[in-house]
């Protein structure tokens, strides 16, 4: 028994290296039924309560979007099998979208659906429409993520007593700057370290902002007279000495570690992918921007929401043949500083790869946008780099995490 318990590690580490061998190249093949993005798309993001976007709910900003999308794309309407909206917390989410597609001359006969997994809702939305045609039930939709946190910020989840009674489900439903500080705490993350990424979020996007580099994923739409095109969530000239100086967010939980500069903005905006079959998408000349492989979720203590990523990614890894070297691109979010030093560090990926123009911290995180926006930033980054894949990743609120794999059709 005890040689056989030896050779079974081994025969699994053989298969595993083989799969790992093989498996960037076979993503990289091209086949007819291959789930391609056509169209990837972002509006300029907005500061909640503050910013450009701070009165526009969600129904006015999908239906400028949409209407954006369909004059820049030139795709008939009438051709969308399917839309899948990923947004979180505006009222009856399905109504207003259903209706802002309708506006924005999309027939009746065209059928919307919406999906709320918090901080993932955008890449679940990219997952349904994806799988949708992967199972031949469609074969061309439209994911979308949106969010109007000045409009309609995080409600408070209420239980009842008996649920409240596990100490996990009344974890589940506490605030997120309370995880924050629990992660910071139990992985024993310092504020100089969470200041140190922080700055490099806002060193980064602000280099981005001022070079241009967003106006390539940004779509410009017209909102009550005036087009939108140039985020105002990215703050130049952060530094160091300005985050150390700033108070906690949160000083009654933990260590107290969590502020305004090292924990992702709350904001309002959109983003959209258009997907179809490779074979449709050449059959009809729709440029091809990448190639949808495939997404996973992960459930985690809700204590430690924040470090999600640290098991999501792996798995999606395990599933595909992949190793972290593999990766030319990586789109995490940054929820908070806490969580985020915890997962890069935990994940051992060069930060050179990772979030190269800055994420959430700097640029803001619309809570049902950011899976689409990620995808979108990633791609446009990999196009520029001449790279091959990106993978995207984020925690998400109630303790899950979710990851998704794509690669760069625009390659030389």
């Amino acid at each position: 028994m005890l040689k056989l318990r030896q050779l079974v590690p081994l025969r699994a580490a053989r298969r595993t290296a083989s799969t790992l061998a093989s498996g960037r190249a076979q993503l990289l093949q091209k086949n007819d039924d291959d789930v391609v993005i056509t169209f990837a798309k972002r509006t300029a993001m907005g500061r909640a309560k503050k910013g450009q976007l701070k009165d526009v709910p969600v129904d006015e900003l999908l239906h400028a979007l949409f209407k954006a999308t369909l004059e820049k794309s030139r795709l008939n309407p009438a051709a969308i099998d399917d839309i899948c909206v990923g947004t979180c917390h505006p009222p009856s989410p399905l109504y207003v979208s259903r209706a802002a597609a309708l506006a924005a001359g999309i027939p009746d006969s065209v059928p919307i659906s919406t999906v709320n997994r918090l901080c993932s809702s955008g890449l679940m939305a990219i997952r349904s429409i994806a799988h949708g045609i992967k199972s031949g039930e469609t074969s061309l939709g439209v994911a979308v993520g949106v969010e109007s946190m000045s409009q309609n910020p995080r409600p408070t989840p209420v239980v009842v007593d008996a649920v409240n009674a596990s100490a996990q489900a009344n974890d589940c439903i506490q605030p997120m700057g309370w995880t924050s500080e629990m992660v910071a705490q139990a992985y024993d993350v310092s504020r100089q370290k969470q200041d140190e990424y922080a700055l490099i979020s806002h060193t980064r996007a602000s280099k981005a902002s001022a070079g241009g580099i967003f106006a390539k994923e940004i779509l410009p739409i017209e909102l009550r007279g005036a087009v939108v095109s140039v985020d105002d969530t990215v703050r130049p000239g952060v530094s160091a000495g300005g985050l150390a100086a700033l108070k906690s967010s949160f000083p009654d939980w933990g260590h107290a570690s969590t502020t305004a500069g090292n924990a992702s903005g709350i904001g309002d905006g959109a983003a959209l992918c258009v997907l179809t079959t490779r074979a449709r998408a050449e059959k009809e000349g729709f440029e091809i921007l990448a190639k949808f492989v495939g997404t996973t979720v992960v459930g985690v203590e809700p204590r430690y929401m924040g470090i999600a990523p640290v098991f999501a990614i792996p798995k999606i890894f395990q599933q595909h043949g992949l190793r972290h070297e593999d990766i030319d691109v990586y789109e995490i979010n940054e929820a908070f500083a806490s969580q985020f030093t915890y997962c890069v560090e935990q994940l051992k990926i060069p930060m050179e790869k990772i979030n190269p123009n800055g994420g959430s911290i700097a640029l803001t995180h619309p809570l049902g946008m950011t899976g689409v926006r990620q995808v979108v930033t990633g791609l446009e980054e990999l196009r520029r780099r001449n790279g091959e894949l990106l993978c995207t990743s984020m925690c998400i609120g109630s303790g899950m995490g979710a990851a998704g794999l794509f690669v760069n059709e625009r390659r030389n």
